[in-house]
C-alpha cells in the first residue's frame, strides 16, 4: 500500500515539475492524474497549494507566490502599480497587497488570505504598456516599467505621490525606461502635465 502511495505522489509531482513548477488543479486532472494522487502528494507535503486550485512543488515554491496565485486565478488581470514596480525591482516598498488592474465591470476573484488592491481601467488601457512574463510555469501579465510609473502618478491619491516620484527616480537611475517612454505612457494615462515637470527635473 505504501508503494502505491509513493507512485501517486510521483505522478502528480512529475506533472507539476514538467509544467514549470506550478500547475492548476484542472490541468493536473486533465492530464490523467487521479484526484487521490494529487491530494496524497499534498498531504505528504511534496506539493503545496499556493491558492485554491493551484499547486506548486514544495521543494521549489515560486519566488512570488502571491503574484503567481493572482495570475493563475485571474488570467484577465494585469499586475500593476506597486506590485509591478516590485517585480521590476523599482521600489523598496513592500507591497501589503497585490495591486491588479482589471477592465471596468470585471470583479476580482476572492483569494482566501491574499489581500488585493483593485484598480479598474478602460479595457483598451490594459493592452498598452503591458508585457507577459512566465514565473513558475504561470503566465503573468504585468505593466512595463514606464507604464507602472505613469500608473503610479495616475493613482497617486491611492499609492502616494512620494511613491510615484521615487519610482520615477529609480526607473531613470536604472535605465529601466527612457524619459520618452515614460512621457508616452503618461500621455496614455492623461497625466503628462503632472509627470513632465518631474521628468524634466530628473532626466
Amino acid at each position: 500500500m505504501q508503494v502505491l502511495s509513493t507512485q501517486r505522489q510521483f505522478d502528480a509531482c512529475d506533472f507539476v515539475a514538467k509544467s514549470g513548477g506550478t500547475a492548476r488543479t484542472r490541468d493536473i486532472l486533465a492530464a490523467g492524474v487521479h484526484p487521490r494522487r494529487l491530494y496524497a502528494a499534498r498531504d505528504a507535503g511534496t506539493l503545496v497549494e499556493v491558492t485554491r486550485g493551484v499547486f506548486a512543488l514544495a521543494e521549489a515554491p515560486p519566488a512570488e507566490p502571491d503574484l503567481v496565485a493572482v495570475s493563475a486565478r485571474m488570467p484577465r488581470a494585469v499586475l500593476g502599480l506597486v506590485s509591478a514596480l516590485h517585480l521590476h525591482g523599482l521600489t523598496t516598498e513592500i507591497p501589503r497587497a497585490v495591486h491588479v488592474l482589471l477592465p471596468r465591470g470585471v470583479h476580482a476573484a476572492r483569494i482566501e488570505g491574499l489581500p488585493l488592491e483593485v484598480y479598474h481601467c478602460a479595457a483598451g488601457n490594459l493592452t498598452i504598456g503591458v508585457e507577459e512574463r512566465e514565473l513558475a510555469g504561470v503566465k503573468l501579465r504585468v505593466t512595463t516599467p514606464a507604464k507602472s510609473v505613469a500608473d503610479a502618478f495616475k493613482f497617486r491619491s491611492r499609492v502616494g505621490l512620494e511613491a510615484a516620484v521615487d519610482a520615477l527616480k529609480e526607473t531613470l537611475r536604472t535605465k529601466a525606461a527612457t524619459p520618452a517612454e515614460i512621457d508616452r505612457m503618461a500621455r496614455v494615462d492623461r497625466v503628462q502635465a503632472i509627470v513632465r515637470p518631474y521628468l524634466e527635473a530628473l532626466a
